[in-house]
């Protein structure tokens, strides 16, 4: 049984529950990280040196980092339909996999943490507009991309629409002054949302 550990208001952890749930894979999932607490325990810091969600654990083996749990899962469980055996179509993917952690991660972080989790008065507005300014050029590279295609290496959904679609639900149902309109964003937004597992677990009320 594979057991998944995090809180479900993580972007990181609502990745690893969506494709287990397009899957179809029987898991566990237990709640740790922000006020659940329990990463930073021996146990935990164990199976992830950061202290951070998601960590995944399957018969004693254990992974940490959101986007290697997603490759693992499909290499191991038949997702080829979402991550491709073909050598380019693959590396096309984890170009897009890395893109998001190293360019989207930070500044969108600022601006949730700064909109949803910090209280009106104590927020840093400067930073937060420095950081949407930096977000909205990162989702119009995806609106340009969408614009040619459904998804965003192409014709079909693959691990790349997960890893940026846990992201552009915060975008878009945040208090972000001036955003973008991104029609082919917000088209594909409206493609994502016609997949249960993405609805009931990803599109939720941002917390």
């Amino acid at each position: 049984m594979i057991k998944l550990w995090g809180r479900a208001n993580s972007s990181n952890v609502m990745k690893v529950i969506w494709l287990l749930q397009e899957l179809g894979l029987p898991y566990d999932r237990v709640d740790c990280g922000g006020p659940f607490g329990g990463t930073t325990t021996p146990e935990y810091r164990a199976m992830n040196p950061l202290g951070v969600v998601p960590s995944l654990e399957e018969n004693g083996f254990t992974l940490f980092e959101s986007n290697a749990i997603l490759r693992y899962l499909c290499n191991s469980q038949a997702g080829e339909c979402f991550y491709p055996k073909a050598a380019r179509s693959r590396a096309t993917i984890d170009s897009w996999l890395d893109f998001q952690q190293t360019a989207l991660n930070r500044p969108q972080g600022i601006v949730f943490q700064g909109l949803v989790r910090t209280a009106p008065e104590k927020r840093n507005h400067a930073a937060i507009a420095a950081a949407t300014t930096e977000v909205a050029g990162i989702w119009a590279i995806l609106d340009a991309r969408l614009e040619r295609h459904p998804y965003v290496v192409g014709d079909s959904f693959t691990l790349a629409d997960i890893a940026f679609a846990v992201h552009v639900h915060r975008w878009f149902v945040m208090p972000v002054e001036g955003r973008p309109e991104a029609p082919h964003l917000h088209a594909w937004y409206q493609r994502l949302l016609e997949r249960p597992a993405y609805r009931d677990h990803v599109a939720l009320p941002v917390t």
